[in-house]
């Protein structure tokens, strides 16, 4: 949890200096060596639900941050954490 609020405050910190997209990024990860993309994205829904944070830029630019990275390749596959849901068996019906 403390490596996801580090990354959490950079990622605010950078939002409210002005920074979008790839210079975010870049400055998350300058603060924070070993955020990954799926920590960012972590990060990032911690602080869109933080009652605490109301500037809708701010929020845009980290919302539009986890969506880009979300849909990176790989972001979530990584398996460390969540067990993948068990498949229904398959069904036929008559």
């Amino acid at each position: 949890m403390k490596e996801k609020k580090r990354v959490y405050e950079a990622l605010v910190d950078g939002a409210m200096e002005g920074l979008t997209g790839e210079a975010l990024y870049d400055f998350v990860k300058a603060r924070c060596s070993k955020a990954t993309s799926k920590k960012i994205v972590r990060a990032s829904l911690l602080a869109l639900t933080d009652p605490h944070l109301r500037d809708r830029n701010i929020l845009d630019v980290i919302y539009a941050l986890a969506i880009k990275h979300h849909l990176d390749e790989g972001v979530l596959d990584d398996g460390d954490e969540d067990e993948p849901a068990e498949q229904a068996p398959f069904r036929t019906f008559s």
